[in-house]
């Protein structure tokens, strides 16, 4: 009786189980973990919508940026500065670049000097980004 899959990974140990290849079993554990966690977002959001309180007010609809409230212009209607959507984006940069760096220092040993130059190269790239906003002005607060 030989084996339902044929190739030259797969073989058969005599007792009904394939050698050499990954079974599906042994993804159950992380497919099930993330139905688990899908499932458990989704009834939380659920829940929440169904039994939380539902009592509006001025200040919950208001938008809240930093602290301050909008000063309603004429013109503006009420817009924040530009200057806290700058600042938003630059911090998004750079806490890309942290998220990049954590994993490359955990596997610093594995890529040896390959990985050395890349993320060399990488942090130069994202420091000549810093000097460029910081001589255009970008990082003062007026």
């Amino acid at each position: 009786m030989g084996a339902i899959f044929h190739g030259p990974t797969v073989r058969s140990n005599g007792q009904g189980r394939l050698e050499g290849a990954r079974s599906v079993n042994a993804y159950a554990p992380i497919l099930v973990l993330g139905a688990l966690g899908a499932g458990f977002a989704i009834f939380s959001v659920v829940m929440a919508t169904l039994i939380g309180p539902k009592r509006y007010n001025r200040a919950k609809l208001e938008a809240y940026e930093c602290g301050i409230e909008p000063t309603p212009t004429p013109a503006g209607g009420g817009r924040f500065p530009i200057k806290y959507y700058l600042t938003a984006m630059l911090f998004i940069v750079f806490d890309i670049e942290i998220v990049f760096l954590y994993p490359w220092a955990v596997t610093f040993d594995a890529l040896g000097l390959f990985g050395l130059v890349e993320m060399l190269l990488f942090v130069l790239t994202v420091f000549v980004a810093y000097a460029y906003v910081w001589r255009r002005g970008g990082l003062e607060w007026d």
